[in-house]
């Protein structure tokens, strides 16, 4: 997994199931192929809201894209490291009375933790994280 250098979150990964997808995204998607991974909070996300779909052709659609697509990517997990790295997050946002929720503290602290860049449509609610390098490939 060394190779690994791009952490999807969930908003990047679930663009190619959109009808027209984000050409910047699916360009940077396929340029990076072999480079990507995701988070164990975002594979949580991906099937607890297939899941939780109804019955039909779009849950079957969205059941192959989770299985034959994200389901192929390496899974980081959320270990000791990365909850230290979190705890450390929420700490210091909390005397600035800024709240971080929680999962995307968790997926923060993995990238962090593994050293790779976050890529997020998401940027605004990761911003000013120590250590985080983002990215947001829906921009240019």
């Amino acid at each position: 997994m060394s190779d690994i250098a791009w952490l999807l979150d969930t908003n990047v990964l679930s663009e190619s199931t959109r009808p027209t997808p984000n050409a910047g995204v699916m360009v940077h998607l396929t340029r990076y192929q072999g480079e990507l991974a995701i988070a164990a909070p975002v594979w949580h996300e991906l099937r607890f809201g297939w899941l939780r779909m109804p019955a039909g052709q779009r849950r079957d659609a969205i059941g192959r894209f989770v299985q034959d697509v994200a389901g192929q990517l390496p899974v980081l997990p959320y270990d000791a490291q990365a909850a230290r790295i979190h705890a450390e997050l929420r700490a210091q946002r909390e005397p600035l009375g800024q709240v971080l929720p929680f999962v995307d503290g968790q997926i923060a602290a993995i990238a962090i933790a593994r050293g790779i860049t976050l890529v997020t449509r998401n940027t605004r609610d990761f911003a000013g994280l120590a250590g985080l390098r983002l990215a947001d490939w829906f921009e240019g």
